[in-house]
This record gives C-alpha cells, structure tokens and sequence, in this order.
C-alpha cells in the first residue's frame, strides 16, 4: 500500500507543514458551513488527487485539496478563480517581501494586494 492510501506513519506528524492542517481545517469547516457536501468534496478532491500527474508517493496530496478548495469556492460563486489567483499571488509576493521570521502579513504586498 502507498503511504497516501494508509496514511502517515505512527511516528509521523499527519501534516508535514501548518498550511496542510489549514487546508484540512478549512475544508471541514466549509463543510460544516454548509458550502458544499462530502460527498461533492470527495468527489471534487477524488477527482484531482486520481490526476495521471499527481506524485505517487502522495507528497502532493494537500496541494490538490487546496486546488480542490479553489474550485468549489468557484464554483459556489464565493471567490471567482481570477480573484482567488490575484490573492494567491498577493501572499506570494507578500512572503518575499517579508523578513525571514516575521510573520507573513497580506499588508507586506509590495504591490498594496492587502
């Protein structure tokens, strides 16, 4: 079995970084939210983490539930692709204009995309 099918290790954390439990913690609590079901969810995340170019060893497996995310929100009409895009590029420039080990602050967007 390939660790995405039966999970971390016992030995291992179930996230290897803080934005994969935000991304987890964030599809729960949409879901809760009533944005969209389980099954629309394991159907949406099925249907990217089962992409013929996901990494078989499942180290990507977060990055699809964010791409997940994306399109449900999407989809939903909450945040059209083009602006979830413009955001993601916001943080992004806002993480390297930041000093190492301060915190990563919108408002750090050279470009004012906070």
């Amino acid at each position: 079995m390939s660790r995405r099918e039966d999970g971390p290790a016992p030995d291992q954390p179930a996230f290897a970084a803080p934005w994969q439990a935000q991304a987890f913690a964030l599809a729960v609590a949409l879901n809760e939210a009533g944005l969209f079901s389980w099954s629309e969810w394991a159907e949406t995340l099925g249907r990217h983490v089962g992409r013929s170019d996901a990494a078989d060893d499942g180290s990507d497996y977060y990055g699809h539930w964010v791409v997940a995310l994306e399109e449900l929100l999407s989809r939903k009409g909450v945040a059209a692709a083009d602006e979830v895009a413009a955001l993601a590029r916001a943080w992004e420039r806002a993480a390297h204009a930041t000093p190492h080990g301060k915190p990563i602050l919108l408002a750090n967007d050279p470009q004012g995309g906070g």
